[in-house]
């Protein structure tokens, strides 16, 4: 069974930084692009930022420059360096991969079950 958690939210001020972590364990032959997005109340999820197995990276214009997306296949796992974090930073995050389980037939989309951030101003 595969599974995909996240971890590292959690509360600060204004001009700092945080660092989320997500890791997908189970019996997986292949992930596709990692990605974290982000939902604030009252708004949709967004994409934050991806990174492909090779690391090519895709940012959201918002972050660009203060958010730095990274992965270790080794260990199946996509960081976010969140750095100069600003008041509309703050939602609950979440990781998506796109794993193809082994035996499986196809990748399949597993969502994290999402990691707070708060920034204070």
């Amino acid at each position: 069974q595969v599974q995909v958690v996240e971890s590292g939210g959690g509360l600060v001020q204004a001009g700092g930084s945080l660092r989320l972590s997500c890791a997908a364990s189970g019996s997986i032959a292949s992930i596709g692009f990692m990605g974290w997005y982000r939902q604030a109340p009252g708004k949709q999820r967004e994409l934050v930022a991806t990174i492909s197995s090779a690391g090519r990276t895709i940012y959201a214009d918002s972050v660009k420059g203060r958010f730095t997306i990274s992965r270790d296949n080794a260990k199946n796992t996509v960081y976010l360096q969140m750095n100069s974090l600003k008041p509309e930073d703050g939602a609950v995050y979440y990781c998506k991969a796109p794993i193809f389980a082994t035996g499986g037939s196809r990748y399949v989309d597993y969502w994290g079950q999402g990691t707070q951030v708060t920034v204070s101003s």
